[in-house]
């Protein structure tokens, strides 16, 4: 055996790229374009070239002089939701302490769905969500 391999791994921009590796370059460079970095005829250009790539680092000439894209911010809709939930929970609770209070003032039963309930409310309103994980996406292979 004449030839043997210098190496069991290789570079990673050496890598066969998948189906999946060249729609997702596809879709950022679509995106890229979306927010005018790219025109017409140079999208066209490279999603001829992306579809044509056989290397991960083909793709990824395809995207050197582009931004990397960012990690999605939070939006006011997910703190408006929040601010929903909490409001929706404190006119509840409101409503069980008149009930409380009218029914006789004994012993105060209200506290068990404050705190069931509250502990809920609290861990949505964590920034990582439900039990401080952060919430998966769809990963995006490194080309």
């Amino acid at each position: 055996m004449a030839e043997t391999m210098s190496s069991t791994h290789p570079e990673p921009g050496a890598l066969r790229a998948s189906d999946a590796d060249r729609e997702a370059a596809v879709e950022r460079l679509r995106a890229h374009a979306a927010a005018g970095r790219l025109d017409p005829d140079e999208l066209d250009e490279r999603l001829e070239r992306a579809f044509a790539a056989r290397t991960a680092g083909e793709l990824s000439e395809l995207m050197t002089d582009l931004p990397a894209q960012d990690a999605p911010r939070r939006s006011s809709r997910d703190r408006s939701g929040r601010r929903a939930h909490f409001a929706t929970y404190a006119r509840v609770m409101l409503l069980l302490v008149a009930i409380w209070a009218l029914t006789g003032a004994g012993y105060f039963w209200p506290v068990w769905p404050m705190l069931g309930w509250g502990v809920a409310v609290l861990m949505h309103a964590r920034p990582g969500g439900l039990c401080g994980r952060r919430r998966l996406s769809t990963p995006t292979p490194h080309v």
